[in-house]
């Protein structure tokens, strides 16, 4: 699905940037003594086996008591999404290319065939058991659990959701279809850098059209800049058509541009501020500011292009369909992609009242996404579902909390 999926509350103004700055002195003589060389640096691994007890010491509710999994009265559980999402990444890690990452994961004790057997076992806990309390117990019992060590090497994690929007548009550009979205240039590959920016191809008000170098590569157009743009951020969307018809749309590649946040941008010029910042308060400065949208949207230089995918499920990084709020994206230079997670966080849920509330949720998930903004091990991208609830909550999604992957103990 993904930019694969880009991160819905990045484009608010967070983000974390790692700097490595090197300089080389060649032949330069010195009037002072030269200090002795230093040891290199030891890189902390992304992940650090720890010891979980049997009690639940301030954790409300305890770690691996995932309510949401059996459900309650009148709420149906969704054990059956949680079996599908293992099915997908089981499925992922009989590849060749599981093969190949797996060859260099970086965490002793960490091999594909761990991970694999794992998944198995971990299904079967699934199906057998009768409760939480009942999954709970045999996890602790036989897993192994592996936290990450966060953005602070304390195990801090920073936790935000995307979601798959669903938008109206049009295969033909009309006076009200005017903004398009475009395939992968087929030559991407050749373009010399640095590439075009977003305003050398799209324009400043993002109607360049037919005097950009991407015209013919239009694949659908929009009537709405903002809904165009969204879908840049999130990687995908769900289409409906002019015409009646339903379609989907995906990642297919993108210029070579950093990210850069909107959210953050309107907030250093003071149109917003930077605390308490959500999408649904920078859309709808946006909607209320239409001509704002010309100002900053150039700002994010990165270009995503897009393919139709049918009735396609949204896919992750490693191929295989997300699962909502079964499934995340991590930085997959560090996390072992396809595996078995827990995540602790608090997370917003509709109440009767068409609210949103924060609820404290141990969830268990599969690590199968990845996306540009994810960097580093203390980031957690949580994959809400597709559709309008989903959106809302997605984007009022943010918090610290914590990251474990689960794997057998033998």
């Amino acid at each position: 699905m993904r930019k694969t999926l880009a991160l819905i509350s990045l484009s608010l103004g967070i983000a974390f940037v790692n700097t490595i700055a090197v300089a080389q002195v060649i032949n330069v003589p010195s009037p002072i003594r030269k200090s002795p060389e230093l040891p290199p640096t030891e890189v902390q691994p992304p992940l650090k086996l720890v010891a979980i007890g049997n009690g639940c010491v301030n954790r409300n509710p305890c770690l691996g008591w995932d309510e949401q999994l059996f459900g309650s009265v009148g709420k149906p559980g969704d054990r059956r999404a949680l079996l599908a999402a293992i099915d997908n990444s089981l499925r992922y890690l009989s590849t060749g290319t599981a093969s190949r990452v797996y060859q260099n994961y970086p965490v002793k004790g960490i091999t594909l065939a761990r991970v694999r057997r794992s998944l198995v076992r971990f299904r079967q806990l699934v199906v057998n058991s009768q409760s939480t309390a009942q999954l709970q117990a045999a996890v602790r019992r036989e897993f192994a659990f592996y936290q990450s060590v966060g953005n602070d090497g304390k195990g801090t994690v920073k936790f935000t959701s995307y979601y798959e929007p669903v938008y109206n548009a049009s295969r033909i550009k009309t006076s009200v279809y005017k903004y398009p979205l475009y395939r992968l240039p087929p030559d991407l590959n050749t373009w010399s850098k640095p590439h075009p920016t977003r305003l050398d191809l799209e324009g400043q008000d993002g109607l360049l059209t037919d005097k950009s170098p991407l015209r013919g590569l239009e694949l659908l157009w929009f009537s709405d800049r903002l809904d165009a743009y969204m879908i840049h951020i999130q990687g995908s969307a769900q289409i409906q058509l002019a015409n009646g018809q339903r379609t989907a749309i995906g990642y297919a590649g993108a210029t070579d541009y950093p990210w850069t946040s909107i959210g953050r941008e309107l907030a250093k010029d003071g149109k917003l501020p930077l605390a308490g910042m959500t999408l649904p308060k920078m859309i709808s400065y946006f909607r209320e500011q239409p001509q704002e949208l010309d100002n900053y949207l150039p700002r994010w230089e990165r270009f995503v292009f897009f393919q139709e995918t049918g009735s396609r499920p949204a896919t992750g990084s490693i191929n295989v369909p997300v699962t909502p709020e079964r499934s995340i994206a991590t930085d997959k230079s560090l996390m072992p992609p396809g595996a078995l997670a827990l995540v602790y966080t608090s997370l917003p849920y509709p109440t009767p009242g068409g609210n949103l509330e924060y609820r404290t949720v141990s969830r268990y998930v599969l690590d199968q996404d990845t996306g540009s903004a994810i960097k580093g091990p203390g980031r957690v991208d949580y994959f809400m579902g597709t559709g309008k609830l989903a959106g809302d909550r997605a984007g009022v999604t943010g918090g610290n909390g914590s990251l474990y992957y689960l794997l057998l103990k033998k």
